[in-house]
């Protein structure tokens, strides 16, 4: 899939930049280009993509402070000078665009939006959003920004894959502390989708390709992805428990978006050496993964991979009815009413109005 990222905040530009980078060490060539826009000057400095500055009249390079509303402004303001930068950037190559953000501090979870929305009056591409859920421990305010981020996001990204920060880093790691190993994994794990049917080592029997992709994702909504590996065994006979076990990993302990099980669509993508990989094996994974998910849209295919581990990859699509997604939801609602000293509202779904979005 020929990608063209777009970091927004902090959180943004350093997973558009570590997913540029495995792109380019494991030579896939799925990454086109990459972007990273913020309004704290200092941020972009330590980046090697290229980067954007937004907000210099409003907030002179120093950043938004936490406020999400004047994140989406200065978006808004500076969207002409942002859509300047991606000139050349998205060709005719292009088979999508990421928005990436972190959606609980004040340019990425304020600005994202609004870029999405822009570029969707522009290109007739997927705009797909990446976004980071800030993690239970972190404070109320990013709590509260991410819950308005999000309602916002969904409505204007064709699909919004999330990733908790709660997810992937070590048992007993603060948050703080683990940033630079969730975006190496997210990097890892969002950089194989990328790659899967790209640049591949021998040839499958049944590669998966872009349009795979793309339709798992048509549901619209939340997507999240699952990963799991093992060492592969020498033949594909070998391997046949190997797929269905990591398959198991991968959705249940693998997620970005921890017990979301229940999905619209699924994607099973096992990669490994071609002569490795079993066809038996896979199609008994893709019919688990049905019954797991309770769709009837289970795809699946192969990533051939010079490798001596055998993964699995599970996008699945359509899962805003996680019980993760309503906790989260009911934590934002929480935090906002704390920030505004407001009566509690005990309405459920995120969909609605209780929790005002940015626009």
């Amino acid at each position: 899939m020929k990608v063209v990222l777009i970091g927004v905040g902090q959180a943004g530009g350093k997973i558009a930049q570590s997913l540029a980078e495995f792109d380019y060490n494991m030579d896939f060539d799925a990454v086109q280009g990459a972007l990273a826009v913020n309004s704290a000057h200092a941020d972009l400095q330590n980046l090697d993509i290229e980067t954007q500055l937004v907000g210099q009249d409003t907030v002179k390079g120093h950043g938004v402070g936490g406020d999400n509303e004047l994140g989406a402004q200065v978006m808004q303001d500076d969207a002409i000078e942002v859509m300047d930068s991606l000139d050349g950037k998205i060709t005719a190559q292009a088979e999508a665009i990421f928005v990436i953000a972190g959606l609980g501090g004040g340019t990425g979870s304020g600005g994202a939006p609004v870029l999405v929305r822009e570029l969707q009056r522009v290109y007739d591409l997927p705009i797909y959003a990446l976004g980071v859920l800030p993690g239970r421990g972190e404070g109320s305010m990013y709590q509260a920004n991410a819950g308005r981020s999000l309602k916002t996001v969904v409505r204007e990204a064709d699909s919004t894959i999330l990733v908790d920060n709660d997810a992937w880093h070590d048992a007993g790691e603060s948050i703080e502390g683990a940033f630079d190993s969730i975006n190496q994994n997210i990097a890892q794990r969002i950089g194989l989708l990328f790659a899967s049917g790209e640049a591949v080592e021998g040839v499958g029997e049944s590669v998966v390709d872009t349009s795979e992709v793309i339709n798992t994702l048509r549901e619209g909504g939340i997507a999240c992805m699952g990963y799991a590996s093992a060492i592969s065994g020498e033949t594909a006979e070998d391997n046949i428990n190997a797929v269905t076990s990591v398959t198991r990993s991968a959705l249940f302990t693998g997620t970005s978006l921890p017990d979301a099980v229940t999905a619209d669509s699924a994607l099973l993508v096992v990669a490994g050496r071609p002569e490795a990989i079993p066809r038996k094996g896979v199609e008994r994974a893709r019919r688990w993964v049905e019954d797991q998910t309770g769709s009837m849209q289970v795809r699946g295919g192969d990533f051939p991979l010079d490798s001596d581990r055998i993964a699995a990859l599970v996008l699945l699509g359509g899962v805003e009815r996680s019980p993760r997604i309503e906790e989260f939801m009911e934590r934002a609602r929480e935090a906002q009413q704390q920030q505004q000293k407001a009566p509690e509202d005990h309405a459920a779904n995120f969909r609605n109005d209780d929790l005002e979005d940015l626009f």
